[in-house]
C-alpha cells in the first residue's frame, strides 16, 4: 500500500511538472503562421473600454494582422450582468478604432470562459469556412488554448504578447494554467469531444 501511494505521488507530481513545462514552454513561442484568421480571447472590459490585459491582446492581435498573419481578427467573449456591451464587441470597436476595416473583424458575443468562448468560435468558424486560428491570449495562458482548440477541429496556432499587462509568466499564473490544462486532458477534452 504504501509503494502504490509512493508511486501515485510520484506520477501525479511528474504530471504536474510536464503540464508546467509546456506552459512555459508554449509561453515562450512566437508563432506567425499564416491562419485563417487571429481569434483574441476576451478579458474584462468596462463601458465598452477593454481592460488593460485585453487592450494588451488586442494590440498584439492588430500587430500580427499588420504583419500578414491573416487578414481577419475575430474577438470573443460575451457579457456579465450589468454590462453595456460584449468582450467581443468592445474588442472589435478598439480595433475598428486603430484602423482596421470593419469587413475584417467579427464579433462573436459569446462565452464566459476559454471553452465556452472557443466553442463560440467554432461554430462561427464553420459558417465562415475558418479552418485555421492563431488564438491570442495571455502567454501563459497559450498551452491551454491550444489544446482547446486543438480539440474542436482547428489548426490551432498561438501567439501572446511579449510585454504589457497579461504578459507576465508568473509561478503563481503558470501553476493555475498547469493545473487548468492537467483537468482539460483528463476530464474536460472528454466532455467536449462527445459534445462537439
Amino acid at each position: 500500500m504504501r509503494r502504490l501511494i509512493l508511486v501515485s505521488l510520484a506520477a501525479v507530481l511528474l504530471a504536474a511538472g510536464l503540464a508546467a513545462a509546456a506552459v512555459v514552454y508554449q509561453a515562450r513561442q512566437y508563432d506567425a503562421t499564416s491562419t485563417d484568421a487571429i481569434v483574441v480571447l476576451g478579458a474584462s472590459q468596462w463601458d465598452g473600454e477593454p481592460s488593460p490585459v485585453l487592450a494588451n491582446r488586442l494590440d498584439h492581435a492588430l500587430d500580427l494582422y499588420q504583419a500578414g498573419v491573416s487578414d481577419r481578427i475575430i474577438t470573443v467573449g460575451g457579457r456579465l450582468p450589468g454590462d453595456i456591451t460584449t468582450e467581443a464587441q468592445a474588442g472589435a470597436d478598439y480595433l475598428s478604432k486603430r484602423g482596421i476595416p470593419t469587413t475584417a473583424i467579427v464579433a462573436v458575443p459569446r462565452g464566459d470562459d476559454t471553452i465556452s468562448s472557443l466553442r463560440a468560435v467554432s461554430r462561427a468558424a464553420k459558417k465562415l469556412g475558418i479552418d485555421s486560428v492563431t488564438v491570442v491570449s495571455d502567454r501563459s495562458h497559450l498551452a491551454r488554448s491550444a489544446a482547446i482548440a486543438d480539440t474542436l477541429g482547428f489548426d490551432a496556432h498561438v501567439s501572446g504578447p511579449a510585454a504589457g499587462d497579461g504578459s507576465a509568466i508568473t509561478p503563481a499564473y503558470v501553476g493555475r494554467e498547469a493545473a487548468g490544462l492537467l483537468r482539460f486532458v483528463a476530464y474536460d477534452r472528454w466532455v467536449l469531444d462527445s459534445t462537439r
